[in-house]
């Protein structure tokens, strides 16, 4: 069976929408980020660690998981790019690198730096020429709720002054 040269890249990003099924998954999905977030920044002090432990993991999961989607529409073109898919796997092993080392770091600090890796994943998927974007709308949605949590627990430990 020959391989399709990136049937994503002929249609113009914004034009297909996601199916309800899956916007129905990305909903569940992404329940641990506001969840933890509210959790971090608002419930009583005893679960801010779990719940930042959670919403850092869980980033991690996510940034994996968008950098996994952006490989497979890249693999699946008749000559895969090199610098696309090296970059794939630069977002996924940044996200796993801040996990490990976010106890070295103020939580300021991690919490800001997955906020840029999410929006830095964002951008290459939609500002980059000749992407493979399928459904943006979708993985807009993921990475605003992912950055407005991230955001929201940011907030909170600039305020509190606290490490990882």
């Amino acid at each position: 069976m020959p391989m399709d040269d990136g049937a994503a890249d002929r249609k113009p990003a914004g034009r297909e929408s996601a199916p309800v099924s899956l916007w129905s998954m990305a909903v569940f999905a992404l329940a641990p980020f506001p969840v933890a977030a509210a959790v971090y920044g608002y419930g009583p002090p005893s679960y801010a660690r779990e719940a930042v432990t959670v919403l850092l993991t869980w980033s991690a999961v996510v940034l994996s998981f968008l950098a996994g989607v952006r490989w497979g529409l890249e693999s699946g073109r008749r000559v895969p790019r090199r610098g696309r898919l090296a970059v794939s796997i630069g977002f996924a092993l940044a996200a796993w690198v801040l996990l490990l080392v976010r106890w070295r770091f103020d939580l300021s600090w991690v919490l800001g730096a997955y906020l840029v890796v999410f929006m830095l994943q964002w951008l290459s998927d939609h500002a980059a020429p000749n992407t493979a974007s399928r459904f943006p709308r979708l993985s807009t949605a993921v990475t605003s709720a992912a950055c407005i949590s991230l955001a929201i627990a940011l907030d909170q430990s600039i305020r509190a002054g606290l490490k990882g």
